[in-house]
C-alpha cells in the first residue's frame, strides 16, 4: 500500500509506493523522510564540479589547480600525492565516542584527513591536469563528468568523444563542436538530440542523416536545408552561401534554425527503446522510473540521475557515473562495480558494503570512513576484526537511531539519511545543486546551508571578446597570450593552443565568451530534472497553437488525441509537444 509523507526539508507531500518499500527491505534501510528532489539536491551539495582555484599542495608544495580555494582550510594534496603511497587514510583512525554524534565525528575525520584536489581517476589520465570528476582522459582540457575521452576540451557528461569542444551530454563522436544531447556521430556542429549523424549542422531531433542543415525532426535523410530537400550540387552552393566562417553569420543562423525548431513537434520525453520507464534523457532501461540522464541498460531503479556509464541496476536514489553499479542507495560518484553501497559519496572501483563514507577507494566493509583507500572492515578510518566491526557498527546504528543527531533548522539524521549539509566542504553557490536549484546567498543560508565568496581575480585584459576579428582566417598564433574579456560575464579568460588548432581545423570563429558562460548557455537548453502532468497538444490535423499542420493522419482522426504523459517541458514551455504515438506518426 502507498503511503503518504512530508518532507523534512521542504514540507510538501510525497508518496512512497510498494514498489519503493520493497526496495528499503532489501536494502535493509527506513524509508525516506526528505521528497525525491530534496534527497537530489542535498546529495548535489557535496559535489563542486566546475568551481577551480589555484593553490599550492599541501604535501609536495606545488602550484596545482583544485576544488578547494588556497583559503581553505583544509589539507589538499595534488593528486599524484593522493594517489601516492605517503597516504592511505589509516594513519587518521580514531576511536568511536559514544558521548558525541556520529555525524560531528565524521565530519571532524573528514576534515582532518587530505583532500583529492580534483576528483577523478588519476592513474588513467595522460596530459589531463585540468579536469574534474572523469577518468581516463588524454590531452583533454576543462572537461567534466567525463569518461574515455581524447582531444576534448570545455565539455561534460561525456562518453567516448574525441577532437570536439563545447558539448554537452555526448557520447561515442567525434570532430564536433556545440552539440547538446548527441551521439553516434561524426562532424556534427550546432545541433541538438541528433544521433548517427555525418555532416549536421544547426538541427534537431535528425537520426541517421548526413548533410543536413537546419533540421528538425528527419530520420535517414541527406541533402536537406530547414527540412526541404535539396540535390547535391544545390546543397552545396547553399552551404557556401551561408558563410559559416562568420560569427555573424553563426549568431545569425543559430536564432534561425531554433525558432524553426519552434514550429514542429517534440517528443514528450528524451527517450528510446525504454520499456516500463519515466523520466527524461533515459535510453535503453527497462523498470526504471523518475529518472534523468541515464545510460543503457539500467533496470529496476528509481530517482536515478546523470549515469554516464551503462549497467546500472537495483539502485534508488543515486547520481553519478554506473558502469556496472547495483544496489545502490543515497549515494553520489559511485561506480565501475560498486555493490551495496548506501549515503555515501566517492566510492570507487569493484567496491561493497560501504555506508556513510566519501572518498573511500577499493575496499569494503567501511562506515564512516573518509580519504582512504585498499582497506576493510574500517569505522572512522580505524580497522577491526570482522566480528568486531560488526558489532560496533550496529552499536552506531542504535545510537543514531536512539540520538539523532539534529541540524540548526531541527533537521533530524537517524540512520537511513543522507549526511547532513554542514558536512558539505563547499559553499552552496559552489556546488553541482546551484545550477538545478538556484538559490540567492540569502536564500541558501536561510535553509541552512553555508556561501563561499572568492577573491576577485585581478587580470589585465588585452582584448574584449567584442573586438575579436570575425572569421579564424584573421587570428595569428600570438591570441593565446591574449587576456580576453568575456563579452557576457566581463569575465577574463584564454584561447588555449589546443581550442584554436580545432576551431582552425573546423574554421568556426573564436568565441566571444568565456567557457563558463558558453556552459551555462548550453546547459539552459537542457530539460530539467523535473516532471510536469500534461496532455499531448496534438488537437487533430494540427497542434493546438496551429501553428503546425500534420503531416500523417493519426489514430484520433480530427478529435483531439486523449494521450497525457510526464514531461519535463513545463506548461509555459513554447514547444509544441506530441505524445508517443503522435510524435512517430510524424517523424516515422
Amino acid at each position: 500500500m502507498s503511503e503518504e509523507k512530508q518532507c523534512q526539508n521542504c514540507k510538501q507531500q510525497f508518496t512512497i509506493e510498494p514498489r519503493d518499500f520493497d526496495f528499503y527491505k532489501k536494502m535493509a534501510v527506513p524509508p525516506p523522510t526528505w521528497c525525491p528532489m530534496c534527497r537530489f539536491q542535498r546529495r548535489l551539495l557535496f559535489m563542486n564540479n566546475r568551481e577551480l582555484y589555484r593553490r599550492t599542495c599541501d604535501l609536495c608544495k606545488k602550484s596545482i589547480i583544485a576544488m578547494y580555494p588556497a583559503d581553505s582550510k583544509l589539507t589538499v594534496y595534488c593528486d599524484p600525492c593522493w594517489w601516492s603511497d605517503k597516504l592511505d587514510g589509516g594513519e587518521y583512525a580514531r576511536e568511536y565516542d559514544p558521548t558525541k554524534p556520529f555525524f560531528e565525528q565524521l565530519k571532524e575525520l573528514n576534515e582532518a584527513t587530505p583532500q583529492m584536489a580534483l576528483e577523478a581517476n588519476y592513474p588513467t589520465l595522460v596530459n589531463s591536469e585540468y579536469i574534474n570528476h572523469a577518468a581516463t582522459a588524454k590531452n583533454c582540457y576543462l572537461i567534466f563528468l567525463a569518461d574515455e575521452c581524447e582531444n576534448v576540451l570545455y565539455s561534460e557528461v561525456l562518453l567516448h568523444i574525441k577532437d570536439s569542444m563545447d558539448t554537452t551530454i555526448f557520447e561515442k563522436a567525434e570532430l564536433c563542436y556545440e552539440v547538446i544531447n548527441c551521439g553516434n556521430s561524426y562532424r556534427l556542429f550546432y545541433s541538438e538530440d541528433c544521433d548517427s549523424c555525418h555532416d549536421v549542422s544547426f538541427s534537431k531531433d535528425c537520426i541517421g542523416c548526413s548533410n543536413c542543415f537546419g533540421c528538425i525532426g528527419l530520420r535517414s535523410k541527406q541533402y536537406h536545408i530547414f527540412n526541404q530537400p535539396y540535390s547535391k550540387d544545390e546543397y552545396e552552393r547553399k552551404i557556401k552561401e551561408f558563410n559559416l566562417g562568420s560569427r555573424e553569420s553563426i549568431m545569425r543562423l543559430k536564432q534561425k534554425a531554433r525558432t524553426f525548431w519552434l514550429s514542429y513537434p517534440h517528443k514528450f520525453s528524451h527517450s528510446l527503446r525504454n520499456a516500463n520507464t519515466t523520466g527524461d534523457y533515459v535510453y535503453g532501461a527497462k523498470n526504471a522510473k523518475d529518472m534523468y540522464l541515464v545510460s543503457e541498460g539500467t533496470e529496476d531503479s528509481r530517482y536515478c540521475q546523470i549515469m554516464t556509464m551503462p549497467g546500472v541496476k537495483d539502485s534508488y536514489d543515486y547520481t553519478l557515473w554506473g558502469n556496472g553499479a547495483q544496489r545502490i542507495y543515497e549515494t553520489m560518484t559511485a561506480g565501475e562495480g560498486a555493490d551495496n553501497i548506501k549515503f555515501s559519496f566517492q566510492t570507487w572501483p569493484n567496491v561493497h558494503d560501504i555506508e556513510y563514507s566519501m572518498a573511500t577507494l577499493s575496499s569494503s566493509y567501511m562506515f564512516g570512513c573518509a580519504n582512504i583507500r585498499n582497506k576493510q572492515y574500517c569505522i572512522l578510518n580505524k580497522q577491526y576484526s570482522k566480528e568486531e566491526y560488526e558489532t560496533l557498527r550496529q552499536r552506531i546504528i542504535s545510537d543514531m537511531n536512539e540520538k539523532p543527531y539534529a541540524d540548526s533548522l531541527g533537521r533530524a539524521y537517524p540512520y537511513g539519511e543522507y549526511f547532513p549539509p554542514s558536512l558539505s566542504l563547499f559553499g552552496y553557490n559552489e556546488t553541482y545543486a546551484a545550477g538545478y536549484f538556484p538559490l540567492s546567498r540569502k536564500e541558501a543560508e536561510e535553509m541552512g546551508l553555508s556561501w563561499y565568496e572568492a577573491q576577485p581575480k585581478n587580470y589585465t585584459i588585452t582584448i574584449k571578446g567584442k573586438d575579436l576579428p570575425d572569421t579564424i582566417a584573421e587570428i595569428q598564433d600570438s591570441i593565446i597570450q591574449e587576456v580576453i574579456e568575456c563579452v557576457g560575464c566581463r569575465k577574463a579568460f584564454r584561447i588555449v593552443s589546443a581550442e584554436l588548432d580545432l576551431l582552425r581545423r573546423f574554421q568556426f570563429p573564436l568565441p566571444q565568451h568565456c567557457p563558463n558562460c558558453r556552459y551555462q548557455e548550453r546547459w539552459a537548453r537542457v530539460n530539467p530534472p523535473r516532471l510536469y502532468p500534461r496532455p499531448c497538444q496534438c488537437v487533430g490535423a494540427q497542434s493546438e497553437n496551429e501553428s503546425y499542420k500534420n503531416q500523417s493522419a493519426h489514430s484520433h482522426g480530427k478529435e483531439k488525441c486523449p494521450n497525457t504523459f510526464q514531461t519535463s517541458y513545463a506548461p509555459d514551455r513554447p514547444e509544441i509537444v506530441y505524445c508517443e504515438t503522435c510524435y512517430q506518426s510524424e517523424v516515422a
